[in-house]
């Protein structure tokens, strides 16, 4: 599934610095049975991953935000100030990506790395755990990663813990799937904390498919979000279709409810931008600093405020092509918008077309963001627009639907052009 180091976003709230109290101490964080314990009381970890505008995150009712393996100085201090807790990740090398666990030099340098991370930064008083790799596993057969990978694990989680007794460990896998728990107890016996990262309605079965492999221990949903796009159908050639953000809500809404009610920990992917497959199928925020429909149901969920109080997002009730998909290079389509706005705010229909992204789009790894072509929009109408000519390939069309203070619904269609 996933892996993804938390990429800038260009924030335009700006938080109020607010200096870290003198005397703050470390937390004493501890693990008993399927609890997390902070300062001896239960903690249940909801948040997002990300890396800005942490005091609008922690006012959704969020106490704690996830990082992949950046230097976390900058951020533990941010959430020190916003009242957040943060799970610290160490980039652990992937073999899929050409790093060698049998190469004993560099798995030297690697642990030598997280020494001095966990040296730094293990009494500050917002870490919370530390996050040992993240699907380190991805894309290896299960004998491979039982060699080599869960071993490697179990050594830079038990150097964390020499380091380190006051904090628990934390190990991310790509979904569950049948085995993975089982593999981490036995072959990583110093993780104290079972992270999945997992997209769609397997989340919803992933903790109790956990239990049965013998998991007895916390689990946080580390990575969580409506739909990952390796499961979502296709066009006949190959392109993905993305639900749109009020779909996304709508789903997230229901996976929040039931982890909400099981007392299951839950990380919301993702507290920002990026592109990957396209650059709204993760991003829970826009460029421009809009915020989606799926945080104000965080706010929803974990009794907190959403970023436009009384405001609310629109709603995209309909989004299709009144013409063909498939078109030739001197064709045109009709893509057609109906959206709604809860609040009766008068809405702005924005349209774009971008090249189909030809990265892989696998396991979270960084994307260029694809060409958009702006005299491909045409005859634009209230909720409508006529998309082409355009040269022969994939593209999709994009739109969003602003209501002018603060909030935004997002859709796209993928066209082909033979």
């Amino acid at each position: 599934m996933r892996a993804f180091r938390c990429l800038p976003l260009a924030a335009l709230a700006l938080a109020i610095p607010v200096a870290l109290p003198a005397r703050a101490q470390a937390a004493q964080v501890s693990v008993r049975g399927t609890d997390i314990l902070v300062d001896g009381r239960p903690f249940i970890p909801n948040g997002a991953s990300g890396e800005t505008r942490l005091p609008e995150l922690k006012a959704l009712g969020a106490n704690v935000v996830r990082t992949y393996g950046q230097e976390p100085g900058e951020i533990l201090d941010a959430a020190q100030r916003a009242g957040l807790k943060v799970i610290v990740g160490f980039w652990m090398g992937h073999p899929r990506l050409g790093f060698d666990y049998r190469n004993r030099q560099a798995v030297e340098a690697q642990l030598d790395g997280l020494r001095h991370m966990v040296e730094r930064y293990r009494n500050h008083p917002a870490l919370l755990m530390w996050g040992v790799g993240n699907e380190v596993e991805v894309e290896l057969p299960p004998a491979e990663a039982q060699a080599v990978v869960w071993p490697a694990i179990e050594e830079a989680a038990r150097l964390v813990k020499t380091l380190d007794p006051s904090h628990p460990t934390l190990a991310v896998v790509a979904e569950v799937g049948t085995d993975k728990a089982r593999h981490v107890k036995e072959l990583a016996p110093s993780i104290d904390v079972l992270g999945i990262n997992g997209y769609g309605d397997g989340l919803l079965t992933s903790v109790t498919r956990a239990r049965m492999q013998g998991w007895t221990g916390p689990v946080v949903l580390t990575e969580m979000g409506a739909q990952g796009h390796w499961e979502a159908p296709r066009t006949t050639w190959g392109a993905r279709f993305e639900p749109t953000s009020s779909q996304k809500a709508d789903l997230m809404r229901r996976y929040l409810s039931t982890a909400s009610h099981s007392g299951i920990g839950t990380i919301v992917f993702l507290w920002g931008q990026k592109q990957e497959v396209t650059p709204t199928w993760y991003s829970l925020l826009l460029p421009t600093g809009e915020w989606t429909e799926t945080v104000e149901v965080m706010a929803d969920q974990w009794d907190g405020s959403p970023p436009g109080g009384d405001n609310h997002a629109p709603r995209i009730l309909s989004l299709r092509l009144d013409g063909p998909s498939v078109l030739t290079r001197t064709g045109t389509t009709l893509a057609r918008v109906a959206a709604t706005d809860p609040d009766g705010d008068p809405l702005k229909v924005e349209w774009q077309v971008m090249a189909e992204s030809t990265a892989p789009s696998f396991g979270g790894d960084r994307e260029p963001v694809p060409p958009s072509f702006p005299d491909a929009v045409r005859d634009t109408q209230a909720n409508a627009a006529r998309i082409g000519p355009l040269p022969p390939g994939a593209y999709r069309v994009f739109v969003t639907v602003r209501d002018g203070r603060g909030a935004v619904a997002t859709g796209n269609l993928p066209i082909y052009v033979r």
